[in-house]
């Protein structure tokens, strides 16, 4: 957990950030690939797993299935972040490219795991993924203590899932609030509609939360245990990514800094006194990290897939 005087005067209360940024492959993403496919059976391995996913979940699979002795095929949009497309592949994963605005992923997915197959693990519609996300809001808890609200950033669901069910069952008082990209707020849709809803594909510099629609098992926890969900513009996510860089030395990609962009900007009504705000992942190419923010990313630390630190 980290923490910073300039960012709690900047937020107006008392910040505790939680850094996935510099987990292994550089985001969230590693604790429920690597507990879903270590709770795979021998002959599952042998046979080797598949993933759709546009970065994140296909590192955290590449390397959680290479671990196991096991092969990844990872099906991927062809416009992926670069760093993040060369990490997988770095896994020894195979990667199958496809269209995100024009061709069905899920269909692709599906057709790919049948013809090879391949045991899929889902990117956050996954028991066992969405148990291995949890332990990050368990984590925050144990390191930060009381918290009065835990913000996490919302795509598909998993991480804010199993963050709600560790948060909640621990410290039933504190608040959970899910952030979403303006334009990809299906979450936020959902809950009011009382259902789950799709959206077009959203297009927004946070390419981590381009899910179309919250998952099955996971929006049934969404809609028990969140508490509110807010949406961030693209250039409040920018501005969260430099206050990352200026007052704690991170660098957070578009999807990581939504958390944090929503405190900042004034989205949530800021009557706590303790906030936790998750960072998710920090795995952004250089050149989109200097147009965002304006300034040179730091230079990179490779541990294990890509956390990236200052100098």
């Amino acid at each position: 957990m980290l923490d910073s005087p300039e960012l709690d005067r900047a937020a107006g209360t008392l910040v505790c950030v939680k850094p996935e940024c510099l987990q292994r492959t550089g985001s969230f993403k590693f604790r429920g690939a690597y507990n879903a496919i270590s709770s795979l059976d021998p002959d599952s391995l042998a046979r080797g797993v598949a993933a759709v996913s546009s970065g994140n979940h296909a590192q955290a699979v590449a390397l959680a299935a290479k671990l196991h002795g096991a092969q990844a095929t990872i099906v991927m949009p062809s416009d992926a972040v670069r760093v993040k497309r060369e990490a997988t592949a770095a896994h020894g994963a195979e990667i199958v490219t496809y269209d995100r605005y024009a061709e069905d992923r899920e269909a692709l997915f599906r057709d790919l795991v049948a013809k090879r197959r391949l045991h899929p693990i889902h990117p956050f519609d996954d028991r066992a993924v969405m148990a291995g996300q949890g332990t990050v809001g368990l984590e925050l808890l144990e390191d930060a203590e009381a918290l009065d609200t835990v913000v996490v950033p919302v795509s598909g669901g998993g991480l804010i899932s199993g963050c709600a069910t560790a948060v909640k069952a621990l410290a039933p008082e504190t608040r959970i609030v899910g952030v979403e990209p303006a334009t990809g707020d299906d979450v936020a849709r959902s809950l009011t509609a009382g259902e789950r809803v799709s959206i077009p594909v959203p297009r927004t510099i946070a390419d981590g939360l381009q899910a179309t629609s919250p998952g099955e098992l996971t929006f049934g926890v969404i809609r028990d245990l969140v508490d509110e969900v807010v949406t961030v513009s693209d250039e409040e996510i920018a501005a969260a990514m430099l206050a990352c860089l200026d007052h704690l030395g991170l660098v957070a990609e578009p999807s990581g800094a939504t958390a944090l962009a929503a405190v900042l900007s004034g989205r949530l009504a800021l009557d706590a006194r303790r906030i936790g705000v998750i960072v998710s992942g920090g795995n952004v190419d250089p050149e989109s990290f200097e147009d965002l923010v304006g300034r040179p990313m730091p230079a990179r630390r490779d541990e294990g897939g890509g956390p990236r630190a200052p100098a």
